[in-house]
This record gives C-alpha cells, structure tokens and sequence, in this order.
C-alpha cells in the first residue's frame, strides 16, 4: 500500500522517526528543512521526480527552527536519509554544521542542497562512514529561470539584487559575477553585509565594460533614496528578501521607481502575486516569481542526489 505524506514533520519526529513512518510507504527518504515551511513546492517537484524515475522514497516538510538545525541534521546519515534541501532561514547556518563543503557552497558561504554520501573505507574490516556535503543550486537554478522566463542572459544585463546579505541572494550575486553581468548592485538592510559582499567580488568586475559613469560593482543600503540613485542604470532587478512571503507584505521596490524597460524577478513564490510583481505589473515592467527557479534549482539538487538528469518535464508539470 502506498501512502502518500502530506504532513509536516518536526525534530520530536526524527528522535522517534521508526514509530512516525512504520505506515508510510514508500519511505521518506528526502526533505526540505525550513522555519516557515508550509508554503515549501519543493515536495510536489521531488515526489514528481522520484515517481518518474520509478524511486521507491518520498520527499517531505521538515519544520526546523534555527536552535534545531545541528540536531535535526546529525539524524540524517543515522536514518538512511538520500539528502535534504535548506531553505530560509537555514542556508547560511549549514555552512558549519556539514563534514564537506562543494565548490558551489563555498564559494557563496551558503548551503541549499545536502547529500548524505557513503565513504568507505579502504579497510574491509570498517564500516562504512557518512558524510554530509553541501551544494549550492541556487545560483546555476537562477541563471537557467531568467533564461526560461525572459529569454536573456544574466550576463548582459546590469543586475541589483535586494536582500543581498542572506544565503539566496549571496549565491545569486556569486553566480551574477562569474557570468561577468555588465553592472552588479548589492542592496541589503545591513550595508556592512553588502559591502563585505562587494569586496569578495571586486576581483571579477575590474576590467572595464559598461559605457558610462556607473562602477560596475556597487553596494547600497535598502532605502528609498539609495535605490533610486542606482535604478536608471538597471536592467533586472531581483528579490532576495523574504519580502512577499506574506501576503500583506509591501514591496521592497516602490512601483513609482520602476520603468517599463526592466525586468523584475522575485525569488518569493505563492498562490498570488506579491506586491513586487504586481507593482512590476503595474508600470509595464516584465516580472515572474520564483517558481522557475524552485524549478530548476530542485532539478539540480535532483541529479546531485541521484547521479543522473531530473526528469525536469515531470517536475515542471508538478508546478
């Protein structure tokens, strides 16, 4: 008998994880921490994938608050657990809590994917170890949605990130800088957060490419006056702040400073249009949420799990 789970499970759960799943087949397998979690997609793209690829596990809910985040994830390799997704406000937290960190986590000092990976030893006689290693698929997932929602490529466009201090946005300015966008604009509540970003990435906009006054690389706090100062020099404009997260939110971009010839990407996601797409809307700007990135960032964290493509049609139609 299969049943399907649609609950919501805590860090209680994991310390009795046998007497919680006995009924649930196939077994639960993969996950996605976060603190909120209820609004998480990710279940409906992940199971998709499993059943298209004919895997015998489930992906599920995980509430985990932040004092639980070591504890919930040192049950991972003891319960045969594949791996996990983190989302907020987990992502730069992790960083320090796994045994092994991928080039991709590194490099943006945040952690969106864990694999739960078998090292065995050379000694017959030993058992095998279990190693957590972090990724990163936020970044590479980003390129791939502004490829698919507006035909473009980050690397022409002059790019400001709002929320540039927390894990999404760190990786999304990270992988904006390899790509050697034409201007990159770091907003964040805390400028010091933003300005620490700025000078880790000062090396990748040296060279001249922009006609103009504008520097290339800049950093910026998250205020009206400030923003209104870098926006004619922008072409995308994206959300990485939990802004939008609730429905009555207010947009972190007022719509009287937005111009039709932008683009606007939000990272929030949910069943109505936030405040930011709608003022995007309003001015004749393109904008889309961030279901294509969910998309592609969960088809990523798919093959790192299971060696092999995700089935990225079946997980789209999950969508």
């Amino acid at each position: 008998m299969t049943q399907q789970t649609t609950e919501r499970y805590t860090l209680a759960d994991l310390e009795k994880w046998s007497d919680v799943i006995r009924d649930i087949n196939p077994p639960i397998r993969l996950g996605v921490f976060g603190d909120p979690v209820a609004h998480s997609r990710s279940p409906q793209t992940q199971n998709a994938a499993l059943h298209a690829c004919g895997i015998d596990a489930q992906y599920a809910r995980f509430h985990i608050r932040p004092s639980e985040l070591r504890s919930a994830l040192l049950f991972l390799p003891k319960l045969d657990f594949v791996g996990i997704n983190l989302t907020v406000p987990h992502k730069i937290a992790a960083v320090a809590q796994v045994d092994l960190l991928d080039e991709s986590a590194t490099r943006c000092a945040a952690v969106n994917t864990i694999k739960v990976e078998t090292a065995q030893s050379p000694a017959a006689t030993v058992r095998a170890d279990k190693k957590l290693i972090g990724f990163n698929t936020d970044g590479e997932g980003f390129l791939r949605a502004i490829r698919s929602e507006f035909s473009v490529d980050v690397r022409d466009l002059r790019v400001m990130i709002l929320g540039a201090g927390g894990g999404t946005g760190r990786a999304i300015a990270w992988q904006c800088a390899l790509e050697n966008c034409e201007r990159l604009v770091l907003i964040n509540r805390t400028l010091e957060k933003a300005n620490a970003l700025a000078q880790q990435l000062r090396p990748f906009f040296s060279g001249p490419r922009v006609l103009g006054p504008s520097a290339r690389l800049e950093a910026a706090a998250l205020d009206e006056s400030a923003m209104r100062m870098q926006l004619a020099d922008i072409d995308l404009i994206v959300n990485a702040t939990p802004l939008g997260m609730n429905p009555s939110d207010p947009s972190p971009v007022p719509a009287r400073l937005l111009a039709p010839h932008q683009i606007v990407f939000d990272c929030v996601y949910g069943p109505s249009k936030t405040a930011l797409i709608r003022a995007a809307e309003e001015t004749g700007a393109r904008g889309a949420n961030g279901l294509s990135m969910l998309l592609y960032q969960g088809a990523l964290s798919f093959s790192i799990w299971f060696n092999r493509e995700a089935p990225i049609e079946a997980m789209r139609a999950a969508l």
